[in-house]
């Protein structure tokens, strides 16, 4: 990740700069990020469509995918956006978000890019619980892994062999790690 701006920027600033390309926003400094590879959409669309055809006959909630923006923060705003993302059914607007959804999701799942460093993923992953996520799935291709995290100092990683839960959040949701990564 580099940055671009020295300059404060509020998320409706980042709404209405559509022409950037993907990017965040981190206490109110831009931050640019390269287009995601062929594994990573790969994995963002199973991913997307295993939770999506989870949720949606139970009326769950709402499954979002492809960098969904999710304002964390403000003053200065943090708009932080996962691959792949899930909010409760009693949280999703009736109407439509038009623009960033207001508060962190209730999963946020993070898919590793090779250029990412572990310190920036860890960053993000705190900021996701710091901001009221109540899971986040970090997924590993390299290593074939899905690390779960429910606090800061509660993390688990399942290997191929592992299968996800979706514990409180999702009750009856497993899926095999080794089908996340199934070609």
């Amino acid at each position: 990740m580099s940055t671009i701006e020295q300059s404060t920027m509020t998320a409706e600033q980042l709404l209405a700069a559509p022409g950037l390309g993907r990017c965040e926003l981190i206490r109110g400094e831009l931050i640019m990020m390269s287009p995601t590879g062929g594994e990573h959409g790969r994995l963002l669309t199973m991913l997307a469509a295993r939770l999506f055809g989870f949720v949606e006959p139970r009326n769950l909630g709402a499954v979002y995918s492809g960098d969904p923006g999710f304002l964390i923060a403000r003053d200065p705003d943090t708009v932080r956006a996962p691959d792949v993302a899930f909010v409760r059914a009693q949280r999703v607007p009736p109407e439509p978000v038009r623009g960033y959804f207001e508060g962190a999701p209730d999963l946020a799942v993070e898919i590793l890019s090779p250029h990412d460093r572990a310190t920036d993923v860890l960053d993000k992953v705190h900021r996701w619980l710091d901001a009221g996520c109540l899971i986040v799935w970090v997924v590993d291709p390299e290593r074939r892994t899905v690390t779960v995290y429910e606090a800061p100092d509660r993390a688990v990683t399942l290997a191929e062999e592992g299968e996800l839960s979706g514990g409180d959040l999702l009750p009856g949701l497993r899926l095999p790690v080794a089908e996340v990564f199934a070609l």
